[in-house]
């Protein structure tokens, strides 16, 4: 957990006085009616590869001799076979630079064919050269089979590749696009790129209206979407969210530098794929692990919270419970509770004051509830009625998000996922006084790589930080 960050870094402090807090919720850009009505972009169907994997199997079975006349080896390599199914999601690529994965699984699957049948009639157990020879008949038609569909995809390609749209400076665009043009094997044709403003180069066209783009849209049925510019994700996330739900896949090339350590390239560019906001499977099981933890907990600490309430009573009279507008997924505001370890001289204070660490006003014990931040344990009643999650950025209020939003490119991207009561900054160390810019890199990056796993790890290095916490 965190304790409250109530005032900022000295690179980024913030004016008494400021403008009204905008919303932070994206809006649609002008002139754009996503979605279009047209088939989304899909990945590359998996049944010719699936099909290709189960003859190599029934190929590597003739190696069995007289066992493969038995239905139990036969089956144990075509279930063997589902090892081998691509992944999704990436560029196409060639039988070569899946064999090494390729030759792994077949050896895994001879290996516990072979165990199998040793534990179920030791007397008819795999020789090592029957092993081997299994092994190297399935490989070779594995790669054989895998070499055509590949060929064959990469020839339809050819002959009909994606459309896409490149957005990003138009410098940029405008050289990323010439390159994929000069690429045909890669698969993707641009046919236009969306600027704020047009270069003046000669290239492509520039599109710089939400008309213009959705036009392009239409009539080139575009189905690939390529940024170029680390700022797009954020100055740009509304439209790509539409370009998203219209059926396109958005991609993220590292103009900069080429593809030198990464699988995944474009012509020589290294690429990587963009998932726009947290719509990805597993929200359920979060909510459901949200639900439990906070609920279990809150049961467990109630004692706890009744003795913190009952001190805070009749040592700083009433108002034992804190509450604070703060900002939540998609800038949807809600109201945070904590204990009350401090009290403001008006409203004014507490919207704009940053941090109250060092105050000296507090008295022990709430400075204690602060250091130990059991002061944050009503945000689990806040969790459980889902205003929050256990794991995500921390939640701040509007003023704050306002000129943060201006001042530190990626941190209204941070507003794609539910926030949380601890997140990856706090376990990286990014708690109270602390750098906002590195904040909202740890905070984007865990969205970018969110799964339930790694929300169980954060849960577990923040209780072990905890217990050995000396406060903040």
């Amino acid at each position: 957990m965190t304790a409250e960050t109530t005032v900022t870094s000295p690179g980024a402090r913030p004016r008494e006085r400021g403008p009204r807090p905008v919303p932070v919720r994206p809006a649609r850009p002008a002139g754009l009616r996503y979605p279009l009505r047209h088939r989304p972009a899909r990945h590359a169907a998996p049944l010719p590869l699936f099909t290709a994997d189960l003859c190599a199997a029934l190929v590597g079975a003739a190696a069995l001799g007289e066992a493969a006349r038995r239905p139990l080896p036969v089956a144990a390599l075509v279930a063997g076979s589902l090892l081998l199914r691509p992944r999704s999601g990436r560029p196409v690529t060639g039988v070569l630079d899946e064999l090494p994965a390729v030759c792994a699984r077949i050896a895994v699957t001879w290996l516990g064919l072979a165990a199998l049948l040793a534990a179920y009639d030791p007397g008819r157990a795999l020789t090592a050269r029957t092993l081997l020879l299994g092994c190297a008949l399935h490989t070779a038609a594995a790669g054989a089979a895998r070499g055509a569909v590949h060929w064959r995809r990469r020839i339809a390609l050819l002959r009909h590749p994606r459309t896409a749209l490149v957005i990003g400076p138009a410098a940029t665009g405008q050289r990323v696009a010439a390159a994929l043009l000069r690429q045909p094997r890669c698969g993707v044709r641009p046919v236009g790129v969306v600027a704020e403003q047009p270069d003046g180069a000669a290239g492509l066209p520039v599109l710089t209206t939400g008309e213009e783009v959705e036009r392009a849209l239409i009539q080139n049925g575009v189905r690939v979407v390529l940024t170029v510019d680390p700022a797009v994700r954020t100055e740009r996330e509304p439209l790509l969210r539409a370009l998203a739900e219209s059926g396109c896949a958005l991609w993220e090339v590292d103009a900069a530098s080429p593809a030198y350590e990464t699988r995944d390239q474009l012509a020589g560019f290294a690429v990587r794929r963009l998932e726009p906001g947290p719509r990805r499977r597993g929200g359920a099981g979060k909510r459901l692990l949200d639900m439990t933890v906070s609920g279990l907990l809150l049961v467990l600490a109630s004692p706890v919270l009744l003795l913190c309430a009952t001190v805070l009573r009749l040592t700083e009279g009433p108002g034992v419970v804190f509450r604070q507008e703060r900002v939540g997924k998609d800038g949807r505001p809600f109201t945070l509770l904590k204990f009350r370890t401090h009290r403001p001289v008006d409203e004014h204070e507490a919207a704009t004051r940053w941090s109250v660490a060092g105050e000296r006003r507090m008295s022990p014990f709430c400075r204690f509830l602060r250091q130990t931040s059991l002061d944050e344990l009503l945000q689990l009643w806040n969790v459980f009625r889902g205003d929050m999650s256990l794991v995500g950025p921390r939640p701040e209020r509007p003023y704050f998000v306002a000129q943060f939003s201006g001042i530190h490119p990626g941190y209204a991207a941070r507003h794609r996922m539910p926030t949380g009561i601890t997140g990856l900054a706090q376990i990286n160390g990014l708690r109270g006084d602390t750098s906002i810019e590195d904040r909202a890199r740890f905070d984007n990056a865990y969205i970018d790589n969110w799964s339930l796993w790694q929300d169980v790890c954060i849960l577990l290095r923040t209780a072990a930080a905890l217990v050995r916490s000396t406060g903040s």
